[in-house]
C-alpha cells in the first residue's frame, strides 16, 4: 500500500514539475510558437514514456513480492501439515501402547 502511495506522490510531483517547466518555457521562450509547441509535446512524450517506465517497474516489483509472498505462505502451509502429521501419529502410537 505504501509502494501506491508513493507511485502517487512522485507522478503528482512530475506533472506539476512538467506543468511548471512547460509554462515557463512558454513564458522565457526565445523561439517562435510552433518550435515551442513541438518542445512542449516532445517534452510531455519524454514524460510520458518515464512515467510509464515507473509505473511498469513498480507493478514488476509488486509482483515480484506477491510472489515470494504466495511461496513463503505455502512453505509456511506445508510446515505446518507436516507438523501437524508428525503429532498426529505421536498420539496414535501413544494411545495405541
Amino acid at each position: 500500500m505504501d509502494n501506491l502511495n508513493g507511485i502517487g506522490k512522485l507522478m503528482g510531483a512530475l506533472a506539476i514539475g512538467a506543468l511548471a517547466g512547460a509554462a515557463l518555457g512558454i513564458l522565457f521562450a526565445p523561439e517562435k510558437g510552433s518550435k515551442t509547441r513541438s518542445n512542449i509535446v516532445d517534452g510531455a512524450k519524454d514524460l510520458a514514456s518515464d512515467i510509464k517506465k515507473k509505473v511498469t517497474d513498480e507493478a514488476a516489483a509488486l509482483r515480484k513480492k506477491a510472489d515470494d509472498l504466495e511461496n513463503s505462505i505455502r512453505d509456511k502451509a506445508e510446515e505446518v501439515v507436516e507438523d501437524v502429521k508428525g503429532k498426529a501419529e505421536d498420539t496414535v502410537k501413544h494411545h495405541t501402547k
